[in-house]
């Protein structure tokens, strides 16, 4: 199965985009919505550039909202949505969209899972009568379990285990959440993998897996008034269940500086990365959400950004250098710096050029000029979304999965719009804190003394 990145971040950059297009009319996605009888949520964006259709499906449950103990249930129960069902064999799912000339596939992340297919528009009642059926008629075979639960174990030791940078990556994210579950791989830790029993995924479907706890997303060549009918005809039986509510542990004030070092012989390229947590659209100052989606353009967000021209162009102590801002989430995020040193040049080196760059940015702050180019460059790399039928399902399955609305995605472009300079520099020194950071280092061995 596929693996989230975070797609908000791309649709900021297109909610601007739309911003300078149409500042008179904020719109984005400009979706239609309705809600079956059972509580299900059905948004369609209706795009005609092509008779194809992207259809999602997403459950708004995640790897934080599993059972203290069972990290990894919601990734393999992800892979077990494609076994056998009452009215379909084990892998037949797959095999009836390939057949039919589509695409199909899945993904976790901490906050929602979804599945999709791609698909000729004139094919899409086969879908949905696929997705439908698994909702609820999952049968959870205790030998497709186990065969599964060894798939993900492999997954894991093949994209974690022998990965020094995803490791690395691992252990900063347990140390950056002292107390959220975000701390937890969304893969699973495996000791807990290769503890979960059929019991728990059966309790887990029968808590998650409903027609009110999920959001239908079709995207392409089709309108709401004909998506209803099929919705209705396929969805709507399906008897809603009683969805608890997404209570999650919560972060206590972090009040010291936090350092990952990770050696590993197979590292050839070290790289420096720092977190600085920073509040979301679902957790903390809201109002510096939007001022520190234009900061990270402005400081680390491409070729002419502040990191880049100081570290690589500039000073040349860096092959690379950047920063994203991890701002979309239901729980806490993160503002996140990095770079990689050129050689012959040590990690302290790197670290002090990063720390002036970040010195200057909460001292004399962001410039207008800055601000203006940073949004110019997200217009110009965000105009062709229009064009990806499959990028606004995601953008907006994503948000609505993570507790927003419809209107506080098509309101994006004003909000975006009007972000100012100031706004930009009260935010960077709100989240740039060391008490309130964690320094991840991938380096090679320590070389023996003598040699």
């Amino acid at each position: 199965m596929t693996h989230p990145i975070r797609f908000l971040s791309a649709f900021a950059a297109f909610a601007l985009a739309l911003a300078h297009l149409q500042p008179a009319q904020a719109v984005v996605f400009n979706p239609e919505s309705f809600t079956l009888s059972n509580g299900m949520q059905v948004v369609v964006i209706t795009n005609h550039r092509a008779p194809v259709v992207t259809h999602m499906v997403w459950y708004k449950v995640g790897a934080a909202d599993e059972p203290a103990g069972k990290s990894g249930i919601a990734h393999m129960f992800e892979h077990l949505m494609f076994k056998a069902t009452r009215r379909r064999a084990s892998g037949e799912f797959s095999k009836i969209v390939a057949r039919n000339g589509g695409r199909d596939n899945a993904f976790t992340s901490q906050d929602y899972t979804a599945y999709h297919q791609t698909v000729a528009v004139d094919r899409l009642e086969i879908v949905m009568r696929l997705e439908a059926d698994r909702m609820r008629g999952l049968l959870l075979n205790a030998d497709e379990i186990e065969t599964e639960r060894q798939v993900v174990l492999e997954e894991r030791r093949s994209r974690t285990d022998n990965s020094p940078r995803a490791r690395l990556s691992e252990q900063f994210n347990a140390s950056f959440y002292l107390n959220h579950p975000y701390h937890k791989p969304v893969i699973g830790w495996a000791h807990e993998v290769r503890a979960i029993t059929q019991k728990d995924l059966k309790a887990f479907y029968n808590k998650w897996y409903r027609p009110n706890n999920a959001i239908l997303v079709v995207a392409g060549d089709i309108t709401a008034k004909q998506l209803r009918p099929l919705a209705i005809k396929y969805y709507e039986p399906i008897p809603p269940g009683n969805i608890p509510a997404r209570i999650r542990p919560t972060e206590p004030p972090h009040d010291a500086a936090r350092r990952v070092v990770l050696r590993d012989a197979r590292v050839r390229q070290p790289s420096w990365r720092k977190g600085y947590l920073a509040p979301t659209l679902g957790s903390g100052e809201k109002k510096h959400v939007y001022p520190l989606q234009v900061l990270a353009e402005v400081f680390g967000g491409g070729a002419t950004s502040r990191l880049n021209r100081a570290l690589v162009i500039d000073a040349t102590v860096a092959i690379s250098a950047g920063a994203y801002y991890d701002g979309d989430a239901m729980g806490p995020g993160g503002v996140h710096v990095f770079a990689s040193p050129r050689p012959g040049v040590t990690m302290d080196a790197i670290e002090a050029a990063v720390g002036r760059e970040i010195a200057k940015l909460t001292g004399a702050g962001v410039t207008d000029e800055e601000v203006a180019r940073a949004k110019q460059r997200m217009r110009s790399s965000a105009i062709y979304a229009r064009d990806s039928s499959g990028g606004g399902a995601r953008a907006l399955g994503a948000a609505l999965a993570s507790g927003q609305t419809i209107e506080d995605v098509e309101s994006w472009p004003e909000r975006i719009g009007a972000v100012t300079k100031d706004q930009i520099n009260a935010a960077a020194r709100a989240v740039f804190r060391d008490k309130a950071s964690v320094t991840g280092l991938l380096l090679p061995p320590t070389k023996p003394k003598g040699n």
